[in-house]
């Protein structure tokens, strides 16, 4: 590795980190603890925005009735990844990741900051600084993961099935902490614990700095300093814009909550498919480049199946869940949003031993589109498993086991650790090398494009029977990832160099 600097630090950390952290370079223990609790914060406070939505304005809540709470939950998850797009491009051009991850990770804790304050106009205030936060971080520390590896070494997978348990342990414990102060004080509680450990994110982020890979001060492909000032200069503009437009239309009663719900799914279908014709028609794009982007458009769709129902976990689940499900374990009562940490439970448990078991096997594991067909298949039988506890009731009045639904997030887990980890891995493989943080944030375009999905068909839910919503919605996502197996033998021809 290189050695050169830049400014007065070393673009590369020392030579001595490579196998510091468990075999594993010593940066992915800096990225994992900020994921830790950059998790933490968001999946936190989304385990009980859905709640916050549809509760009494009474006891604090929106007021929303369950299916809309749903569609502006998803409709919210949905903008967050939408950004990225912007986020992975102001890294490659103009901030560096470094910066990138750094500054999304302040409007983060801005944003849940604002949502502490107990009034709507900051809850959206904070859930638009989320948005933006969220878009600057999420694709360039993925991305920041990948540089810590040359493209052939094996222990690629196994360090972000490590990183990916960095992520989940913050999933297992930002649920628990806001969900219990949402229940036991106040929704607006929960968003302040969020904001907190958003907060130490940041702080040990910054201060183990000198292990992270590829760090720069400048962007790795920066623009020219008057095309530079430009492009800051029409994103500023157009920011004010949207926000002038966007104003003036809600003003005038056009611009309703659904009509931008509606608005945010077409964009999420629009986005990728534009980024993609971007990147194969880019003559930065060498043509072996080009090759291995065909294949990553079937990992993309499978990514939009198993995200259509894991981000389900924390709407039409937690609905399903603080309405039809027992909230007591062996007489222990909890929260229904503490559901939502059986979720990031199960993939603390499960990903070291994926992680030990992709190591092991080395050379032998399975092909990665393989572990994502199988993390698809997973978590369309997640689903499908919710089809026998809500099937056969007169009405809407039963209380199912929390086993069913501890069960259905254990294969949901599983699936993601399979999917999630092979996924982000391979995107650093078969990203073209003047699109490397934006192919990312192609990745996290899927998430919002699920994300666009699941606000439009969480519509339903309620409307319909829930054995037909689970069961048709779990059967379609089984079909895919036994596409996916179907085509894999082209998948290995063309996903070069991934394994």
């Amino acid at each position: 590795m290189s050695h050169t600097t830049t400014g007065l630090e070393p673009a590369q950390p020392p030579p001595e980190d490579d196998r510091a952290f468990f075999g594993q370079p010593r940066g992915l223990m800096t990225l994992s603890g900020l994921e830790v609790w950059e998790r933490f914060s968001f999946l936190g406070m989304q385990a009980i925005l859905v709640l916050y939505f549809a509760d009494t304005v009474a006891n604090g809540g929106l007021g929303m009735d369950p299916g809309t709470a749903a569609s502006v939950s998803a409709a919210y998850g949905t903008l967050v990844y939408l950004v990225s797009v912007a986020g992975g491009w102001l890294a490659d051009r103009i901030l560096g990741s470094y910066r990138a991850v750094l500054y999304g990770g302040i409007l983060i804790a801005c944003g849940h900051y604002a949502m502490a304050v107990p009034t709507a106009t900051m809850t959206w205030v904070g859930l638009g600084l989320i948005s933006a936060g969220t878009g600057l971080l999420k694709p360039n520390v993925a991305s920041m993961v990948g540089k810590l590896y040359r493209t052939e070494d094996e222990r690629r997978d196994a360090g972000f099935a490590l990183y990916y348990m960095g992520i989940n342990i913050g999933a297992f414990a930002g649920p628990l902490i806001t969900g219990w102060l949402g229940d036991h004080a106040s929704w607006h509680w929960g968003f302040s614990a969020a904001a907190f450990g958003m907060t130490l994110g940041l702080i040990q982020y910054v201060l183990g700095r000198r292990h992270l890979a590829g760090r720069k001060h400048a962007a790795e492909f920066a623009l020219a300093p008057a095309a530079m000032r430009r492009a800051v200069l029409m994103i500023v503009a157009g920011a004010v814009l949207v926000a002038v437009v966007a104003t003036a239309l809600a003003l005038a009663g056009w611009l309703t909550m659904d009509r931008f719900v509606d608005v945010l799914t077409v964009i999420s279908v629009i986005a990728p498919v534009v980024y993609f014709a971007v990147m194969f028609r880019s003559p930065r794009v060498t043509s072996e480049e080009r090759g291995r982007l065909r294949p990553y458009v079937v990992l993309f769709l499978a990514s939009v199946v198993f995200n259509f129902i894991l981000f389900q976990a924390y709407s039409t689940m937690m609905l399903l869940a603080s309405t039809n499900a027992r909230t007591e374990i062996f007489g222990f009562h909890f929260p229904a949003s503490w559901y939502a940490s059986a979720l990031g439970a199960f993939e603390v448990a499960l990903a070291p031993v994926v992680a030990a078991v992709w190591a092991r096997m080395g050379p032998r594991q399975p092909h990665a589109s393989n572990k994502i067909a199988i993390g698809v298949i997973l978590g369309g039988l997640s689903f499908l498993l919710m089809v026998l506890p809500t099937s056969g009731h007169a009405d809407d009045s039963y209380k199912m086991a929390a086993w069913w639904i501890v069960g259905s997030y254990l294969l949901l887990g599983l699936g993601d650790i399979l999917l999630e980890t092979s996924g982000m891995s391979a995107t650093t493989k078969l990203a073209p090398k003047a699109f490397a943080s934006q192919t990312m944030a192609l990745w996290f375009l899927s998430l919002a494009l699920a994300n666009g999905i699941q606000a439009q068909i969480v519509k339903l839910y309620g409307e319909v029977s829930n054995p037909a919503y689970f069961g048709v919605n779990g059967a379609i996502a089984v079909v895919a990832g036994v596409a996916v197996i179907a085509a894999a033998p082209w998948l290995k021809r063309t996903m070069h160099p991934v394994h």
